[in-house]
């Protein structure tokens, strides 16, 4: 199996720190499966090409499997695994390049969080659907897609194409998130793993497809694809993808194959009705203008955007990347000058005072206090409530409580999540911020509600009781 990453980014050679493979170097790499080789065809500073080979070994392979795997006799051994990629090749992709995976390059950190021109290729990759899969799973992600199909025999043509294609990929993004969507959609195009499968894949596919996934138009199909069609697995997936995307009206329902009947209620993704409520109370609030915080991919600031209600919107986040992504749902670039004027993007840290986050009537916080390291949530309340100060602040967070009602769900709902509160602990952060800084609070419940455990989303909304003009006038005299 032949895999290649190559970028025209200057000096490419950089491309050596991003993989953390030295370009003068070939190393090889033993697995239980094979030998992974890395190295470089090609090392200029206008161009650079990093080459992974995985050599599998049949016979380890079959010696590794499962004592109680069925048995496929001589298919164990004569198979196309050593020829064309497959999961195989993501597992060795992931394992060989896990320290650039995860977008870490203390050498070139600046760059490792930049998008770079890249194109990568692989010369024989099964491709269940035909081609029109690989740009049904790749164009949503900003690569212009080559998807080659195979003959089965050159000679002869009546016999048509194989299920192999030839791909290639061009496009301009962070290499990090370039490796992590082919370990997510390698298997998903193969459509077979050829490993066994625990719970801890649901945790896998959440890391990394996190940023991307959860607002893939194909979302549903590529989950099902890479949990090998387990609908336990597939259940448990699309519901913790529910809560992170907006577009994901089929998530929660079972496949046509699943014998399995969800409850009515569950067809509402969670995410969709986090955002119905708080739009809700933006308008019982009045509010003219409103900045989304921890704004994301902007799937909320498009609901603020499409509301005449809202004259000033805007977003910020910590992330370019979601930036980008939150420019383009909104189709800031076709805007005309006048529609333009009414919103703005930015990037930001909430843990940092910004005098870009005042003179708004409400601030949104969903789904974004739990990404916080509890020792600077501390910041985020000055910067929010103390500097800020808009006059009224929503904040939605998860219900640990509620946790246990999801199948499948070890430890929190999200990899990134620092913390979980319980509705007593939300309850006793809420009265100690309105304390501080001078709010009142009202905590409710989105999402349907268990009588022992709450509702599966906390809602809190602070509004300030104090007119701070008023205050001021009177300091002044």
């Amino acid at each position: 199996m032949l895999l290649t990453v190559t970028t025209t980014h200057t000096p490419a050679t950089d491309l050596g720190h991003l993989l953390h493979k030295h370009p003068d170097r070939v190393q090889e790499f033993s697995r239980s499966f094979g030998t992974v080789t890395v190295f470089y065809p090609e090392a200029s500073d206008e161009r650079c090409t990093a080459a992974l080979v995985l050599d599998v070994d049949p016979v380890r392979l079959a010696r590794s499997r499962a004592r109680n795997a069925p048995d496929f006799s001589l298919a164990q051994y004569v198979n196309d695994r050593s020829y064309a990629a497959s999961s195989l090749l993501g597992v060795a992709m992931a394992d060989v390049f896990s320290t650039a995976r995860s977008g870490t390059c203390k050498a070139r950190q600046e760059l490792a969080d930049s998008a770079i021109p890249l194109e990568i290729a692989i010369p024989v990759l099964p491709c269940r659907g035909g081609a029109d899969v690989a740009h049904r799973l790749f164009e949503p992600l900003g690569w212009s897609v080559e998807a080659e199909p195979i003959p089965l025999d050159e000679t002869i043509e009546e016999w048509g194409d194989s299920r192999y294609v030839q791909l290639r990929l061009t496009g301009t993004l962070r290499l990090a998130d370039a490796l992590n969507q082919l370990h997510v959609l390698l298997p998903v195009l193969d459509e077979s793993k050829h490993y066994w499968q625990g719970a801890d894949e649901v945790d896998k596919l959440m890391r990394s497809g996190e940023g991307w996934l959860a607002d893939h138009p194909e979302a549903t199909l590529i989950t099902r694809r890479y949990l090998g069609r387990s609908s336990g697995l597939t259940r448990t997936a699309l519901v913790r993808l529910a809560e992170l995307g907006d577009d994901l009206e089929e998530a929660v329902e079972p496949a046509e194959d699943e014998e399995v009947v969800q409850p009515e209620e569950t067809r509402v993704p969670l995410n969709t009705q986090r955002h119905d409520a708080v739009h809700q109370v933006l308008l019982d609030l009045g509010a003219r203008s409103v900045i989304d915080l921890g704004c994301g991919p902007g799937q909320f600031l498009q609901r603020l955007v499409r509301t005449s209600a809202f004259t000033r919107v805007a977003g910020s986040d910590v992330s370019t990347r979601s930036l980008q992504h939150a420019a383009r749902r909104l189709r800031v670039e076709r805007m005309s000058e006048r529609q333009a004027e009414r919103i703005e993007l930015f990037q930001g840290a909430l843990t940092y005072e910004d005098a870009r986050y005042a003179g708004y009537d409400a601030a949104v916080l969903m789904e974004v206090v739990e990404h916080v390291d509890p020792p600077r949530l501390a910041a985020l309340e000055h910067v929010v409530f103390g500097a800020a100060r808009p006059r009224a602040v929503i904040v939605t967070t998860p219900n640990s409580e509620y946790n246990e009602l999801y199948a499948g769900l070890v430890g929190m709902r999200h990899p990134d999540h620092r913390f979980e509160w319980t509705r007593a602990e939300l309850r006793d952060w809420a009265d100690r911020v309105c304390s501080t800084y001078g709010y009142d609070v009202e905590v409710r419940g989105i999402g349907d509600v268990d009588d022992s455990r709450g509702a599966p989303t906390q809602l809190a909304i602070f509004t300030r009781t104090t007119d701070d003009d008023d205050e001021k006038d009177r300091d002044d005299d």
